[in-house]
């Protein structure tokens, strides 16, 4: 089983870790600045955002498959509900951007994410997609 380099638990992603480099708990006068000079309702901006935040981390290319597969998987469930992952959750310890929780469309977000996804990543997924997964 594949482990999570920052929690050293099975790595079992979500479409919600696309999110984590958006979270600007304790970073309001940060990063939090920075994000809203964008509006993902924008798909300009929206592509930028993906780009320069979530695409960029750094993450190994199996973790990458194995994250890049969730949010497949859930984009093929026409009922899969992104603004769920959208919303605050005043018990955890993150936070969104101000607005994000009234974003006009998350699938679409979600789908940017993954068609940028597979241009950005093409050469870890195609990797990945070699291997056996179950040896991970």
């Amino acid at each position: 089983m594949l482990i999570d380099p920052g929690t050293e638990q099975p790595y079992i992603p979500t479409p919600a870790y696309f999110l984590g480099c958006f979270d600007i708990y304790d970073r309001e006068e940060t990063l939090g600045e920075e994000l809203e000079k964008y509006d993902p309702n924008n798909p300009a901006d929206r592509e930028e955002l993906i780009l320069k935040y979530c695409l960029s981390r750094n993450r190994s290319y199996r973790h990458r498959f194995l994250l890049y597969k969730c949010l497949e998987e859930s984009l093929q469930d026409r009922d899969y509900d992104f603004q769920a992952l959208l919303e605050h959750d005043p018990e955890e310890y993150s936070s969104l951007p101000d607005g994000w929780d009234e974003m006009s469309c998350p699938r679409s977000f979600f789908e940017d994410i993954f068609r940028l996804a597979t241009i950005e990543w093409e050469e870890d997924l195609h990797k990945a997609s070699l291997e056996d997964q179950s040896t991970w």
